[in-house]
């Protein structure tokens, strides 16, 4: 170890202040991180001389074993460089780009007589290709107009000019349906290749001129009197125009230019891109990093830029952006769209990355069930400033009606699942009338002390059904009575008597948190739950009550025996009108002469 630091030692002293690229070596010699930097000597020199808090950091200098680095002339030359070697050797400690699922293209092939199709395998040895596209319903509407538009062939002939003369083919369906030239026929080829040229032109989102064109070609058409050639030209501009309404977003004050989306969740960072030219998305993707270190979003947008800028082989130097990024290319015009037509692009360019989020988070959801809760769980302990995760939650509600049949239940959430075998119901023993509070005391002493009494196990996390009153009666019982500190919430609800807000602490403050987060929604649950729980036990209670009959308060009469009287006499007041014999006929001679007296006694009161 000695020898390591010496030499460590040696190599931070040469390092020069100049801008550059930094790489670390563990004992193996494999590149474990790679940084930027203004100043080299620094910069590397803060790796050792700081104390750092995240432990990953302190991860990474245990495992330095040796430092090489390159000088450059720039900043954003550094920054370049960076990208390129994390890219090349994908160091254990640099962020990573994950790849996801391909996003489809267009491809025209490099044939005589080319095709168009959607695919997802890049071969540029057989074709030319086009996106790729973030929604498949892109490519399907623009491929749909373009076989409407020209009778290009779709199938997978290999038609040559010594094809079509030696006729090795006739023509199929899709002639005779007019959706198909039938090259294999014999068609000029320079009629063919000027299609394609449309077609790619049309791909590359010069619909305006296209649709200028098809203009230009009808009113020929019709100053020649070619009426019929004309109409079809007319029905050819009709779908070019339901084609731009779908497609076309923007006016002439942003006819190209790149626009991107920023969002993340824990350690994933989501960034798309969308590529405008001439008004329409022609291009759109969408890419996950994951951070291994404590990068800044700035640095990641930064990354994000030019790798999907990369991808896409983007030339333009408009970007929109939702904030400034790390700055490694000043010849970039950026943008951060507050109004107008470019604010209506960067919220589009927000919707596809929160999609795809989405899309990602569903995905590992599936293959990892339990991910979700601890994620939920993870958010919810940062929200409220938690020291541990709320593994085990608790939630109370009370249920009377005005005071009569009063009870209360307590719903278990374990990994924010309903644990139901873990539900407990009370009935109120101490309180009289209806007394929210004084209930809520009760049920959650009684609660406790139980739980104290078996396993002296507690929740993480207690959660009022209600506001200020039911959180200080549960802190009441649980701190003052019981001698307990567990975190507690409320649930603050809003005149229709749904979830508005999470209070937390004392005094209780309230926590913002929007309503479509997972967070809102698994509070909403919970609260719902306890509230038909404690509703059902309620109701249950008050049915029982409402059956109860002068047979329930004889000795000696059991539910067997009532149900018993019930079926042969039909009701109490026929059982009241029977004689002695015809009770101990059907109860035997002890027990229906001490029920008839019990009926006749209670008949004279």
């Amino acid at each position: 170890m000695k020898g390591k630091d010496e030499h460590i030692a040696l190599l931070l002293k040469r390092i020069p202040e100049s801008p550059g690229v930094y790489q670390y070596f563990d004992k193996d010699g494999q590149i474990i991180y790679v940084g930027k930097a203004k100043n080299l000597h620094r910069r590397v020199n803060s790796y050792f001389t700081k104390d750092h808090p995240s432990s990953k950091t302190r991860q990474l200098v245990a495992n330095i074993a040796d430092i090489r680095y390159v000088v450059v002339e720039s900043e954003q030359d550094a920054f370049l460089l960076e990208n390129n070697l994390i890219k090349q050797y994908q160091p254990k400690y640099n962020i990573l780009l994950k790849d996801g699922k391909s996003y489809p293209s267009i491809c025209i092939t490099k044939e005589p007589y080319p095709r168009i199709f959607k695919t997802r395998t890049i071969n540029k040895k057989t074709g030319e290709y086009y996106g790729p596209y973030s929604y498949g319903y892109t490519v399907e509407m623009v491929l749909e107009l373009i076989h409407k538009l020209y009778p290009i062939r779709t199938c997978n002939m290999p038609i040559s000019s010594d094809f079509i003369e030696k006729k090795k083919s006739r023509v199929c369906l899709k002639y005779h349906l007019k959706n198909c030239c039938g090259i294999c026929e014999g068609i000029g080829k320079e009629q063919y290749q000027g299609w394609i040229e449309q077609a790619r032109k049309l791909i590359k989102g010069d619909a305006h001129e296209i649709g200028r064109q098809l203009e230009e070609e009808m009113s020929i058409k019709s100053a020649e009197m070619k009426y019929e050639e004309a109409a079809a030209i007319k029905r050819k501009i009709e779908l070019l125009e339901q084609f731009k309404s779908k497609t076309i977003i923007t006016n002439s004050t942003a006819r190209d230019v790149d626009v991107f989306g920023y969002d993340e969740q824990d350690d994933k960072v989501y960034i798309s891109m969308l590529h405008v030219h001439n008004g329409s998305i022609v291009q759109g993707q969408t890419i996950e990093y994951r951070r291994k270190m404590e990068e800044e979003k700035e640095e990641m947008l930064a990354f994000g830029i030019m790798e999907l800028r990369q991808q896409l082989e983007s030339t333009t130097q408009d970007i929109i952006v939702p904030f400034i990024p790390e700055v490694f290319d000043e010849k970039l015009h950026i943008h951060i769209a507050v109004s107008g037509d470019k604010k209506k692009l960067l919220d589009l360019a927000m919707q596809n990355v929160r999609q795809y989020k989405l899309d990602r988070l569903k995905q590992e959801d599936k293959l990892n069930p339990e991910q979700r809760g601890v994620r939920i769980l993870t958010e919810m302990q940062k929200m409220m400033g938690l020291s541990t995760l709320p593994r085990w939650i608790d939630c109370f509600d009370n249920s009377n009606i005005q005071g009569e049949n009063a009870v209360a239940g307590c719903v278990v959430y374990r990994m924010a699942k309903p644990s139901k075998s873990d539900y407990k119901r009370f009935e109120i023993k101490t309180v009289e009338g209806a007394d929210d509070y004084a209930s809520m005391r009760e049920v959650v002493r009684r609660r406790y002390q139980h739980l104290l009494d078996e396993t002296g196990q507690m929740p993480d996390l207690i959660i009022a059904d209600g506001g200020l009153g039911q959180m200080h009666a549960i802190r009441e019982a649980v701190e003052d009575q019981l001698g307990l500190q567990i975190p507690i919430a409320g649930l603050k609800k809003n005149d229709k008597h749904r979830t508005q807000t999470l209070l937390f602490g004392f005094p209780p403050q309230e926590i913002s948190m929007p309503v479509t987060s997972e967070v809102f929604r698994l509070l909403t649950n919970i609260q719902d739950e306890v509230h038909r729980f404690a509703i059902s036990y309620h109701k249950k209670k008050r049915s029982k009550a409402q059956i109860h009959s002068q047979l329930d308060d004889l000795q000696g009469v059991g539910e067997v025996t009532k149900q018993k009287i019930l079926t042969h006499f039909g009701s109490v007041k026929r059982a009241r009108m029977a004689s002695e014999d015809e009770m101990v006929q059907l109860l035997g001679k002890s027990r229906g002469t001490a029920v008839y007296e019990q009926l006749q006694a209670k008949i004279s009161v």
